[in-house]
């Protein structure tokens, strides 16, 4: 199966045009099909059949993976099949009939805005680390990118005068404003620290960690578990939670869906209608404690 999957990667990249995150879920859901048909005496594409891609996804049922993560893999698969079949590399597309689970959406864990102020508020010492992490949170919440956006960001990426930051994800980018307070720590952090975080002059990096070094999702993972904790926040909060934050504050606050979709990158807009019910959730729980006759 190598030799299909990865002329259906250079199809990806060449003619989808899909961005890199989604060539590597596709690539590492392929190679995961591979591993099974192997270990069940199967290396020929042509010899997968319903039954045989039909019984993988039974497994993924028994090894108990989530109904997201069971559809994202039918998804994979069908996407190749179908790509497959089109080519004429091979003469049925038997990953048609597959069926995904009904996937239970659930409401996204946001934080309160106090919340959010108690936890960018943590990081405010004078230390080179205390002012990158300031500028690292301060501009997570304003733009609401992922953190692998985040930590691959380029000095060359921000406008601080104009106030917006350029994201990039393969070939597609999007421009995503930011206020006053991810400006003003944007600007301490550069006037103050990064040089000497980033002893490479020539490094584009805009942020590093302690050791000179591309920060690693882990690595922010640890200092935002750190902060959180410091502001007493008791909930398993995560980099997405405040991707979520930024989302449901800028609908609550009388945001259009659309221009969240756009600041977010969602490709389909129904991804981004969750915040709405957010909104409408956190109306009906502010209208319960506060109407004297609810």
């Amino acid at each position: 199966m190598d030799t299909e999957i990865n002329a259906f990667m250079i199809y990806l990249r060449s003619i989808k045009k899909t961005s890199e995150n989604t060539e590597k879920s596709y690539y590492r859901d392929l190679m995961k099909v591979k591993k099974y048909m192997e270990e069940h005496g199967i290396t020929d594409v042509h010899k997968i059949t319903y039954v045989t891609l039909n019984a993988y996804v039974l497994y993924l049922e028994r090894e108990g993976f989530s109904a997201a993560t069971i559809s994202r893999n039918i998804a994979s698969i069908k996407a190749f099949y179908h790509y497959l079949y089109r080519e004429g590399i091979v003469a049925e597309d038997v990953a048609e009939l597959l069926h995904a689970p009904k996937i239970e959406k659930k409401m996204p864990e946001i934080l309160s805005k106090q919340e959010v102020e108690k936890l960018l508020e943590q990081p405010s010492g004078d230390t080179p680390k205390e002012i990158r992490d300031k500028a690292m949170l301060e501009l997570l919440y304003a733009t609401g990118i992922r953190v692998s956006e985040l930590i691959t960001l380029k000095k060359g990426d921000i406008n601080l005068q104009m106030g917006y930051l350029v994201c990039r994800d393969g070939d597609k980018e999007r421009v995503i404003p930011f206020g006053s307070q991810a400006k003003k720590a944007l600007i301490n952090y550069l006037d103050r620290t990064r040089a000497v975080m980033i002893s490479d002059s020539d490094s584009e990096h805009l942020f590093a960690n302690c050791y000179g070094k591309p920060m690693s999702r882990q690595g922010f993972w640890k200092l935002l578990k750190f902060y959180a904790k410091k502001a007493g926040i008791t909930s398993d909060i995560t980099p997405h939670t405040l991707r979520h934050s930024f989302a449901a504050h800028l609908v609550q606050n009388g945001a259009d869906l659309r221009s969240v979709q756009e600041m977010l990158g969602h490709s389909d807009i129904s991804t981004t209608q969750i915040y709405a019910k957010v909104s409408h959730s956190r109306i009906r729980e502010v209208y319960a404690k506060t109407h004297p006759r609810y």
